[in-house]
């Protein structure tokens, strides 16, 4: 700390939510090297640990009137980077499984504009095999979405469930297809 002047944990918070810049100063300058060595033993990239921990820091900055920190700063700093990198591994698997989604979708499309039509005949007969192997409910939710279109929320309001459920179903119904159907195009 310069000038000899000692700033407490306490001293810092009550500095920051006060909007005092030189408290937020003292804070990153003192945390940041241990928060990015942290980060780092959990992402192995470099820049990502530089984002999160930036993510963490402007989000201290821009709630600085709602701090409320019980426990120790360095507790307090560490617990915020650690959910701030599960919320992005979240995050990756989300738009994962959106992309692998998509992909069974456009592997769809693609059968059916550019085979031949006995081909496509052939390949949609034995599609139809596997998706008559998903249990019934599963089956049902599938169908709904992906032949007649239907959004999750209409499909849930003709089913009597959630659309929670109708996205269990239908990723469900993907894997299984994704496993079994490989077997018949192989």
């Amino acid at each position: 700390m310069k000038n000899n002047i000692i700033y407490t944990e306490k001293d810092l918070i009550k500095g920051i939510v006060k909007g005092d810049r030189k408290s937020y100063k003292i804070l990153f300058d003192t945390y940041y090297i241990g928060l990015h060595r942290y980060m780092f033993k959990l992402s192995n990239d470099t820049i990502l640990s530089e984002d999160l921990i930036q993510n963490v820091f402007l989000r201290i900055w821009e709630k600085k009137e709602e701090l409320n920190i019980t426990s120790s700063l360095k507790s307090y700093l560490f617990r915020s980077c650690h959910n701030e990198f599960l919320m992005h591994l979240r995050k990756q698997k989300r738009e994962g499984d959106a992309l692998d989604a998509l992909k069974w979708e456009i592997m769809f499309e693609v059968f059916s504009e550019e085979e031949t039509q006995d081909t496509i005949s052939e390949d949609l007969v034995k599609l139809e095999k596997v998706i008559e192997k998903l249990p019934k409910k599963c089956k049902e939710v599938f169908k709904l979405s992906r032949f007649e279109q239907k959004k999750h929320k209409e499909i849930a309001e003709i089913l009597g469930i959630s659309t929670k459920t109708v996205e269990v179903h239908i990723t469900k119904a993907i894997r299984f297809i994704k496993t079994n159907v490989s077997i018949f195009f192989l």
